[in-house]
């Protein structure tokens, strides 16, 4: 009888694979705590307005140091970061921005608040990032710029993205809302000549809570990021001279000195996470029906911010991608299903923010227009899971867990059918 148990699905009934917690996240340790009282007792707990010497800025020094990049800046949160970059950029009303069909819906908010319309494109097999490929055919004469989102925390084709949008002379954000501490090439992707935006909500490797940041490629690029962040102060003007009309993305000194210590301990989890990462694609690969995320060889770091992984079509057919994440959480894992195409979400549909004009809020397509020119995007979000990166944080025995757990639940699929549907 417990031999039955065991094998049966623990949605079912059976014995879970697992009752012990995976290591749990946010992380901190005293580093965060000794921040917190260092700023506290600076007197100086607000967003920065010069160039200051405080926690915003020797985080934003370190964080671009860390990435290879000429500059950083801090800012509010990570949709922030990207509006703002599209800000730097000059995208307006009217403009549409090139960007993954597969993305969080941030990165289209973002360019809707700037009063542009978001325009999805497909995305690769292999890495679930924008395809450069389908890049010409999404351009029209009112394209301004590509977002190049590294989905997981895997860096997106960069080369080939950078070639095409230097001939049609457009400029390139990096979305690495997933990707603190990645590298291409074996260089920080701050070293890439373009804009790159984070996020340090809750969940990212790196968290403060809530905050986010860019990397900068260039003085001039900075000086105008830091106006437009700041209600229009440029870094070294008087505090009473305001060049732009702008809006306050400053982040707190608080949020700042936690993100320092998140920082110096980064490398180190990134380190555990490619092992166990490695590992985990090992015991997976004689389980039919799941394939993992692809590496491309020049992402030489991955922060595994999500570990994706998308149920085959021909052992299981049309299999509930859904009852497969119910039953993996019964197993004592926590997957979860992918997130729908930007364009299968109400969001995506809202029109230009106050104030834009009305013509504005026109869309590239109809839903099943998008949903037809990108057939990897549907089949991916139909059919993905995703583990978190603090799985990945654990020991060889949570990694062996996650796998036989997987391969239970797809080698009940035959026998135990209706928990799938």
């Amino acid at each position: 009888a417990a031999g039955r148990r065991a094998r049966a699905l623990a949605v079912n009934g059976g014995t879970p694979v697992r009752t012990r917690p995976f290591p749990s996240w946010p992380y901190q340790d005293e580093a965060e705590r000794r921040g917190l009282v260092r700023a506290l007792e600076s007197g100086a707990w607000g967003g920065r307005i010069g160039r200051g010497d405080g926690e915003a800025a020797r985080f934003e020094a370190e964080f671009a140091a860390h990435h290879d990049a000429p500059a950083a800046l801090t800012v509010t949160n990570g949709t922030h970061a990207l509006q703002l970059a599209l800000e730097v950029a000059g995208v307006g009303p009217g403009d549409e921005v090139l960007m993954p069909a597969l993305t969080p819906i941030p990165t289209a908010n973002a360019a809707r608040q700037c009063g542009a319309v978001p325009v999805p494109v497909d995305v690769e097999p292999g890495t679930y990032c924008i395809d450069p490929e389908q890049l010409d055919a999404a351009r029209t004469g009112r394209t301004a710029a590509v977002i190049a989102v590294h989905l997981g925390g895997h860096v997106a084709d960069m080369d080939r993205i950078g070639a095409w949008a230097a001939g049609a002379g457009l400029p390139v954000i990096q979305d690495a809302a997933h990707a603190h501490g990645t590298r291409w090439r074996g260089r920080g992707i701050g070293a890439l000549g373009s804009i790159a935006t984070f996020s340090f909500m809750q969940t990212k490797v790196m968290t403060a809570g809530e905050g986010g940041a860019l990397l900068l490629p260039d003085p001039a690029t900075f000086a105008e990021a830091f106006a437009r962040h700041c209600l229009g102060r440029a870094p070294d003007a008087s505090p009473a001279i305001f060049r732009t009309a702008s809006s306050n993305y400053r982040l707190g000194e608080f949020a700042a000195a936690v993100l320092r210590a998140q920082l110096a301990r980064l490398p180190g989890q990134i380190r555990h996470r490619e092992l166990r990462r490695r590992r985990l694609d090992e015991l997976l690969a004689p389980i039919a029906g799941i394939t993992p995320q692809a590496r491309d060889p020049r992402c030489t770091v991955h922060s595994h911010y999500m570990t994706p992984l998308v149920l085959d079509p021909e052992p299981y057919g049309a299999v509930s991608r859904d009852g497969v994440v119910r039953a993996l959480r019964a197993e004592g894992i926590p997957a979860y299903a992918m997130f729908p195409p930007i364009y299968r979400l109400p969001a995506f549909w809202d029109g230009p923010p106050p104030g834009a004009d009305p013509d504005d809020g026109r869309t590239a397509g109809t839903e099943e227009e998008l949903a037809a020119a990108c057939p990897v995007a549907e089949r991916l979000a139909g059919r993905g899971i995703f583990l978190r990166h603090e799985v990945l944080l654990g020991d060889d025995r949570d990694i062996d867990d996650i796998a036989c757990a997987i391969g239970k639940v797809l080698g009940a699929l035959g026998s135990e059918r209706s928990s799938f549907t």
